[in-house]
């Protein structure tokens, strides 16, 4: 792909590829969760954090398998940046966000935890499999605590209707959000050569704000809906996916 201006084209569409196709996956696998009491701060934490985070997933796991490793590590640690930086500073400055206890002592402990953890381990500039290993030991972890533990009392349940079409629809978001990751990056690597600018610069930058606009739609319109948990613990929960289970793959 030599043609700087079709590449940028193709990155635009692959974002709007990636938001849609994250839409379904969110708002599919929300019904499927609330179907089954979960509380609307561990909803934010684990099923809509996994879906907004299948873009930096793709995006990462193809551009790892395309040798681009600068833009793999650059594309998570860019949009945990732009998460929590951008999204979460923007939406607390513009209307305020209610937190809980939980999401502060248990979620952010882990966040923290997680992030001097991977600092630990990319000290030699690689991650190894055995690292990449405990790392995912870790997202289980939590994941499994999260799911079974009894709900707090700063946890609100909530309920909601599930259809058997979610099934195919958070099927095909997968696959759409997979298929726009993969082209996504094949553009910005091109756009990288073209320019002389680095894979790293790319992936920090074009690459994360891409990757996070899912965060921001969901993140945005649960808080609209008075639903801070979810708006928080979607980028809280996407940001610990990110660093152990992303990264960790």
């Amino acid at each position: 792909m030599e043609n700087p201006l079709i590449a940028a084209l193709i990155m635009a569409a692959c974002i709007v590829g990636l938001w849609f196709g994250a839409v379904w996956v969110v708002d599919s696998a929300t019904r499927i969760a609330r179907r089954l009491g979960v509380s609307d701060l561990v909803i934010g934490l684990t099923v809509v954090a996994i879906g907004t985070s299948a873009p930096e997933f793709a995006v990462t796991i193809s551009a790892a398998l395309n040798g681009a490793a600068d833009i793999s590590v650059g594309n998570v640690i860019g949009s945990n940046i732009f998460n929590l930086g951008f999204i979460l500073g923007g939406l607390a400055l513009a209307v305020g966000i209610a937190t809980s206890k939980p999401l502060v002592y248990r979620d952010g402990s882990v966040l923290i935890s997680t992030a001097v953890l991977l600092i630990v381990f990319m000290w030699d500039l690689q991650i190894t499999r055995f690292e990449g290993i405990i790392l995912l030991a870790i997202l289980f972890v939590y994941i499994d605590y999260l799911i079974y533990k009894r709900e707090g009392p700063d946890e609100e349940l909530t309920e909601g209707e599930f259809n058997w079409k979610d099934i195919p629809l958070f099927i095909g978001g997968v696959i759409v959000v997979v298929a726009s990751g993969h082209f996504f990056v094949e553009a910005a690597s091109s756009i990288a050569l073209a320019f002389g600018i680095s894979e790293w610069v790319i992936g920090v930058t074009i690459v994360a704000f891409g990757t996070s606009a899912p965060e921001i739609a969901t993140s945005g319109v649960a808080l609209l809906r008075g639903q801070s948990g979810m708006s928080a613990g979607n980028l809280i929960g996407s940001d610990l996916f990110n660093l152990p289970g992303v990264l960790g793959v």
